[in-house]
């Protein structure tokens, strides 16, 4: 079995909100080390002081000779690195393609010409029927590491997909907690949006899942619970302790790019995967046993048909797991 404890890692885009989450966590399980890549030389002076014995490397994954240089000697590597707001990368959308994809390209030559064991890609919701740039960059990200396991390599390559990251930096959570505490208006896109609920110790924990199951190409999916952005502001509010009927919600419109529900599996993957109680995992299309889902023709696993979080109660418990949002 693949583990942890031991093993030397390399984190990309590691001074990001997973990288601070999934560094809290591997450091239990007694990696020999954890290296740190990333292109913030602030964020990673911050990140030292609370982990004085991870190594900290400059580089951007649109280098390949820096990532190849970082990958000398790196049995796992959690590839985090990428632009990820839906805004940006619509208004420059060749900056993501530069990052997102030719970054990931960039990092599986690297990994599989420095005999790294296994490399896992964090992967969104927002690439799975893309409409937006990053979105597909995402998806790509995805192909590009999903394909590499059809050549005999030593290198397993998969993907993680998840919802959204609650309380990670850019997103909605600690944006409406500010604006509630300021008092100022929340700012609604559109009042029947659904969006995936997943805490960052949830997220790592499917990583770990990943490195321990994937044999190349699969893309591990968390089922995770859902609800209405109207319930999350109200929870908000009741979580900080506001006063609710001081503080409105003002419907904005629906961003660049945005989605009014998110897809996780959609009805083409759903045909190869295999479904447990609390995981789905994407089979890839060149494996020749890929499994039937018993699912319906049609089906897709989105944040409108998973588990509903409908109670302001519920929703707070689910903030009080996720922590302090400021953290991340």
């Amino acid at each position: 079995m693949r583990t942890i404890k031991d093993s030397t890692i390399l984190i990309t885009g590691g001074t990001g909100s997973f990288g601070n989450c999934v560094a809290r966590r591997i450091a239990a399980f007694n990696p020999r080390s954890v290296t740190i890549f990333s292109r913030d030389e602030k964020k990673q002076e911050e990140m030292r002081r609370d982990f004085p014995d991870f190594q900290y490397l400059i580089g951007d994954v649109r280098d390949y000779d820096r990532l190849f240089q970082a990958m000398r000697g790196i049995d796992l590597v959690f590839h985090a690195a990428a632009l990820k707001q839906v805004p940006s990368c619509e208004a420059v959308p060749m900056e993501a393609v530069k990052t997102n994809i030719l970054g990931a390209d960039n990092l599986c030559r690297a990994a599989i010409r420095q005999g790294v064991r296994t490399v896992v890609g964090l992967s969104t919701d927002k690439a799975v029927k893309p409409i937006n740039a990053m979105g597909i960059s995402k998806a790509m990200m995805e192909k590009i590491l999903c394909a590499q396991n059809q050549n005999p390599i030593e290198t397993i390559f998969c993907c993680v997909r998840y919802g959204n990251f609650m309380g990670s930096r850019g997103s909605v959570i600690p944006l409406f907690k500010k604006q509630a505490e300021k008092g100022d208006p929340i700012t609604i896109t559109h009042p029947e949006m659904t969006r995936f609920l997943l805490t960052l110790d949830e997220s790592v924990s499917l990583v770990l899942r990943a490195i321990e199951k994937a044999k190349g190409g699969e893309i591990f999916v968390k089922k995770a619970p859902a609800s209405n952005v109207i319930l999350i502001a109200d929870a908000i509010i009741s979580w900080i302790g506001a006063d609710a009927q001081r503080i409105p919600k003002v419907v904005v419109g629906i961003r660049p790019g945005e989605k009014i529900h998110e897809v996780l599996v959609n009805e083409y993957e759903i045909r190869r995967s295999v479904e447990s109680e609390e995981f789905f995992v994407i089979e890839p299309e060149y494996r020749h046993a890929a499994p039937s889902n018993e699912r319906p023709a049609g089906y897709e696993y989105t944040s409108a048909n998973t588990q509903q979080i409908v109670s302001i109660p519920d929703m707070v418990r689910l903030l009080q797991r996720m922590g302090n949002a400021e953290f991340y």
